[in-house]
């Protein structure tokens, strides 16, 4: 059970991830678990600070 849990957290991260990359806004987190949502968040930073630093274009 833990694994599937660790799992989806980390699908919440790579698509959060993706969201940042491709420009959307925070706003537009599709989970409502708090912890699926804090790993999205974390995801969509990591993806603007890499944009930031120039990374992505």
């Amino acid at each position: 059970m833990k694994r599937q849990k660790r799992d989806r957290l980390g699908r919440a991260h790579n698509n959060g991830y993706q969201a940042g990359l491709s420009g959307k806004n925070k706003e537009n987190c599709p989970y409502q678990n708090l912890d699926a949502k804090s790993e999205w968040l974390g995801g969509w930073r990591e993806a603007m600070t890499d944009r930031n630093t120039g990374l992505f274009k």
